[in-house]
Formats: C-alpha cells, sequence, structure tokens
C-alpha cells in the first residue's frame, strides 16, 4: 500500500519562497505520476502540477505558472513542489498523489479522479 507524506509547509510572506517534498512508500516511485493539488478554506480542491512516472512531462495549472517548478527524484522516491514568489491567494493544505497526468487538447486535466493515492496535506500560509 502505498503512503505519501508531504512536508515543507509553513508561514512565509508574500514574495517568499517554500519547497515541497512528497516522499512515496510502499512501491518504486516510477511506477507513477505526481500530482499536486492544494485547497483554500472554502474552495474545491485545485491541481496545481503533474510530473509525470519520468519526468519527461510537466504540467502546470495556470496560476502556478512561472512560479513554481515540479520535479522528482525516483532514486529517492520523492517528489518537490519549488514555489517561489508566493501570494496570499497560494495560502491551502497541499496534497500530492499518485496517479496519471491525464490530458485533453494538449490541457492537462488536473482532475483529482487521477489520482488514487493521496497524503496528509502541508499548510502552506502566505500572510504578511
Amino acid at each position: 500500500q502505498l503512503q505519501l507524506v508531504e512536508s515543507g509547509g509553513g508561514l512565509v510572506q508574500p514574495g517568499g519562497s517554500l519547497r515541497l517534498s512528497c516522499a512515496v512508500s510502499g512501491d518504486t516511485l516510477d511506477k507513477y505520476a505526481i500530482g499536486w493539488f492544494r485547497q483554500a478554506p472554502g474552495k474545491e480542491r485545485e491541481g496545481i502540477s503533474c510530473i509525470s512516472s519520468l519526468g519527461g512531462s510537466i504540467n502546470y495549472g495556470d496560476s502556478v505558472k512561472g512560479r513554481f517548478t515540479v520535479s522528482r527524484d525516483n532514486a529517492n522516491n520523492t517528489a518537490y513542489l519549488q514555489m517561489n514568489n508566493l501570494e496570499p491567494e497560494d495560502t491551502g493544505v497541499y496534497y500530492c498523489a499518485t496517479g496519471a497526468c491525464v490530458r485533453l487538447d494538449g490541457t492537462w486535466l488536473a482532475a483529482a479522479d487521477h489520482f488514487a493515492s493521496w497524503g496528509q496535506g502541508t499548510q502552506v500560509t502566505v500572510s504578511s
């Protein structure tokens, strides 16, 4: 059974940076794409990035393009989300999940249904 554990969240000022990690155990990471999602209070879960199993395909949601960078280290069963130039609107609980980066007409669908195993989430708060 896969287990995913996110870490690296915290409180940061606007314009700051954080690096989230997603440690996966129970199977080899290179079998799975990794998705990153976030959920702000009172809002639906939003897909923000997806990286394919070997890292050859990377997708971002429009709200984070140019600011966030996803990566993975299959040898260490860990994925990362580097978040730069953070904004108050980035506040929320961030989750990683294993599944598939399903695309339609060149666009990542960012659907949570395409991901089967999820971590417990890590809180990111962007505030001055």
